[in-house]
């Protein structure tokens, strides 16, 4: 009999047990019906002062890409070509901490470690334009940054009282290059933008600005939590010098400022000019925003979907075993290790066509629904919600082969089902539950097969962001397609034990 043959014979067993196909018709149903219920149960709004309003979307960049544009900007507008040279002389700064006395605010002096001031190329004033710059930061040296997304490293100093960095950024057309140079005389590039839709017309000039100090905090349980202080961080430039056709007086502009209620900036930045020299002030960051939810959270009910094709799985192989019908299915076709190839593709392929449409429907459904009840999620690319969308149906269909691999390995039900929860379910819900140490959950979705959930996340780790990347938050330790893959070489595994058990026991 031809591996054809049995797939097809494998195929008829399991559309022909209403309790098979019941089950994986309920793998769909758990995925939409608990993301869309999710969903519809999440409201969001925002107060200004005694009045709840709607919260406002966030800012999007050049690309789409969900984006915080906060700084303080002193600018010129430049028409064509031009060039900006400028002495950062020093750094300093401010952080907001928790009060030790009642009504008595606790600043303390310092500067955040992506505290950032230098030279910027942007295309308006509006928050989300596109923009290119040129900076130094409070730990990470000197970096060029451009559409908020793409980070550079230049040199790894900073700036003291007596050991300045000298910044430069010139446009030629569409391309932005940035230089640093120790002394204004001998200069290096840090890195070139390439700013497609730059009109004629720009502003150019120095900025600054200072996400806010992001503590860890350990909580009883073992697990962590994050808090982000306001901070601020102020430059001292002057030699600047600008080259170009450019007109009027320099503008100071807040970009991205809220205003209390009575209509005054909300922490503002500011200007303090004395003859060349510029003090600048600012808060807030020019960054990605990984602060909103991501379109797989709405896949709540894929850790449900996923126990019941456990189950299918497990039981579309002991059923056999339990009935005594593996004997008729070995007589039929003697090689014991293509029966058992066959019915792990039919059971992943039903597996996975069935979380493919519980996924495809819930994702854009229930985002919409979500920004529908004022609760915000990052944007991402088809490429991306394509792969988070299989991902999960992948997910799904992998763990079911090894689901069906340890049936044949225990050829008892419960056991089997039990094994698969403890290895798939389990280290998930622990390590993303916030209960165990952050680096206990990291190594926990490294090396069990819960490793596979990887491919649904949807947002990367930037660098250039402070932020709690933990399992917790959504961030997993392992590349997308590096922890599928782990899934599948555990599934690969077990499947091949199954195969060798098969083969050196009788049935």
């Amino acid at each position: 009999m031809s591996f054809r043959h049995v797939l097809l014979a494998e195929w008829t067993k399991l559309r022909t047990v209403r309790g098979w196909v019941a089950g994986l018709g309920a793998v769909c149903l758990a995925v939409v019906g608990l993301g869309l219920l999710f969903a519809t149960g999440s409201h969001s709004s925002c107060s200004k002062g005694p009045v709840e309003v709607p919260c406002p979307a966030p800012t999007l960049g050049p690309d789409g890409t969900a984006v915080v544009d906060r700084f303080y900007f002193v600018s010129l507008p430049l028409d064509g070509n031009g060039a900006i040279t400028a002495r950062v002389n020093s750094m300093t700064g401010q952080i907001r901490l928790p009060d030790a006395t009642p009504g008595v605010r606790n600043v303390v002096p310092g500067v955040v470690p992506w505290a950032k001031a230098g030279l910027m190329v942007k295309e308006s004033t509006e928050q989300g334009a596109a923009y290119a710059a040129i900076m130094v930061t409070g730990a990470h040296g000197v970096r060029m940054q451009h559409d908020f997304t793409e980070d550079v490293a230049g040199g790894p100093q900073g700036v003291s009282p007596g050991r300045p960095r000298w910044l430069r950024l010139s446009r030629t057309n569409d391309t932005i290059t940035g230089e640093e140079s120790p002394d204004g005389k001998q200069w290096t590039v840090v890195g070139t933008a390439r700013l497609s839709e730059l009109p004629a017309r720009v502003r150019i000039g120095l900025f600054a600005a200072s996400p806010p100090d992001v503590r860890v905090e350990s909580n009883p349980l073992g697990g962590t939590a994050t808090a982000g202080r306001f901070s601020e961080v102020t430059a001292m430039m002057d030699e600047i010098s600008v080259g170009g056709t450019t007109s009027g007086t320099w503008s100071r502009d807040d970009i991205g400022v809220d205003y209390d209620v009575d209509g005054t900036p909300h922490h503002p930045g500011g200007l303090v000019r004395n003859g060349g020299t510029f003090t600048v002030t600012g808060t807030g960051d020019i960054a990605p925003n990984t602060t909103e939810g991501t379109i797989e959270r709405t896949l709540t009910g894929a850790l449900i979907a996923l126990v019941v094709a456990i189950v299918v799985a497990v039981l579309f192989v002991t059923a056999e075993y339990r009935r005594g019908l593996i004997r008729t299915t070995l007589l039929a076709g003697p090689r014991r290790g293509r029966m058992l190839a066959a019915k792990a593709v039919v059971v992943g392929a039903a597996t996975f066509a069935a979380g493919l449409v519980g996924a495809a429907v819930t994702v854009p459904l229930a985002v919409r629904v979500l920004r529908g009840n004022g609760i915000f999620t990052l944007p991402v690319s088809t490429l991306t919600q394509v792969r988070v969308i299989a991902g999960a149906a992948g997910v799904l269909a992998v763990s079911a082969v090894l689901a069906l691999a340890l049936g044949a390995l225990f050829r008892r039900s419960a056991p089997a089902v039990i094994a698969a929860i403890v290895v798939l379910v389990v280290p998930y819900v622990l390590g993303t539950a916030s209960i165990l140490p952050d680096e206990v959950s990291r190594w926990l979705l490294r090396l069990t097969p819960a490793a596979g959930f990887a491919i649904q996340q949807s947002v990367p780790e930037y660098e250039q962001v402070i932020s709690h990347y933990v399992p917790a938050m959504g961030y997993f330790p392992l590349p997308p397609w590096g922890g599928f893959a782990v899934l599948c070489a555990y599934a690969a595994l077990a499947l091949g034990l199954a195969v060798r058990r098969l083969n050196r026991r009788d049935v």
